[in-house]
């Protein structure tokens, strides 16, 4: 007997910040098939259990606006930053679709839904619809951030989270929680089992951005930042086992 199909999941709607850099798996740029293969099973993991599931997927392993708008020191070659977020918006949606594929190969029903309107490959977001999809048992994937400039996918991870009615954000990444210092530089580096919103934005410490933490702040929203890339993590912390880094009040 599966033991795990006896145990009630800790959360009951979750939202899923999946950053663009955890799709680059063995590869150095773009999408790797096994990295988006194994979200998607993670995915389905926690779906099978019962949980609903929004996902908001960065682009960072296509283009990333704020880097693209700094790259050229002398200012020459340097995009425009609101051309260059929008540009980093639409590679969510490659993303997002990436996704959408892997999770319905495995007979999850998704929904894209974008804040930056492509009718032809995906739903406009708009709340109450994608309250709905949820309620009929399909995974939303979110792309095109908050669908302006200046704000980031974390951003839009929080802000999406709120308008949903979720009850977590999960930033999985490629380290198993929030440090003190980068530990692949430092080996020293502290690992936090749990952090309180002021300890991250006085310290500064590289959760999500400052806007994205203070909105979980103002709606007691916790935050669990894990490593996406050890299969099975997702499943775990929502089945209750204390894995990667805690947020909260």
């Amino acid at each position: 007997m599966n033991v795990s199909h006896m145990l009630k999941p800790i959360y009951q709607k979750i939202l899923l910040k999946i950053s663009g850099e955890s799709l680059i798996g063995e590869k150095g740029f773009g999408i790797d098939h096994q990295m988006r293969t194994s979200i998607a099973q993670q995915v389905k993991e926690v779906k099978d259990l019962g949980v609903n599931v929004a996902l908001v997927v960065g682009g960072g392993n296509i283009f990333r606006g704020l880097s693209a708008s700094q790259e050229d020191p002398s200012g020459e070659g340097r995009m425009d930053r609101v051309s260059a977020d929008y540009m980093g918006m639409l590679a969510t949606l490659i993303n997002a679709l990436a996704l959408q594929d892997s999770l319905e190969k495995l007979g999850v029903f998704t929904r894209v839904m974008t804040a930056i309107r492509t009718e032809a490959v995906a739903e406009p977001y708009i709340r109450r619809r994608a309250i709905r999809h949820m309620e009929k048992g399909r995974v939303i994937i979110l792309a095109g951030g908050t669908g302006n400039p200046y704000f980031t996918t974390d951003t839009a991870a929080a802000l999406r989270a709120i308008e949903i009615g979720a009850e977590v954000v999960m930033k999985g990444t490629k380290v198993d929680g929030v440090y003190d210092d980068d530990p692949v530089k430092n080996p020293s580096a502290k690992k936090f089992d749990s952090l309180t919103y002021m300890e991250v934005l006085n310290r500064r410490l590289k959760v999500m951005d400052t806007t994205a933490v203070s909105l979980c702040m103002d709606n007691k929203l916790p935050i669990i930042v894990f490593n996406l890339q050890i299969r099975g993590n997702l499943k775990k912390i929502l089945l209750g086992e204390k894995l990667g880094t805690v947020v909260l009040d």
